[in-house]
């Protein structure tokens, strides 16, 4: 079972956020608590980690602003 990689709320008044770089390539294997992607909110840039380990399947594309909880990708 695939578990999904979404975009977190990172602060309170947080509802959109810019995928700016995954860190993993697609198709490539992740362990959980490791960086995954960078995330540009209005006040700051943050790395954010893999809630799970296994190989991630991406499935939104960088420079692209998403609403908070966009699923993001998937790792199975």
């Amino acid at each position: 079972m695939a578990t999904e990689v979404v975009l977190p709320k990172l602060g309170f008044s947080m509802n959109e956020g810019v995928l700016a770089e995954w860190l993993v390539a697609d198709g490539g294997e992740v362990k959980e608590g490791e960086p995954l992607f960078a995330l540009e909110s209005d006040k700051s840039t943050q790395e954010v980690e893999a809630p799970c380990s296994g190989t991630l399947k991406i499935i939104k594309e960088t420079g692209e602003t998403y609403p908070v909880g966009t699923v993001l990708a998937e790792i199975s």
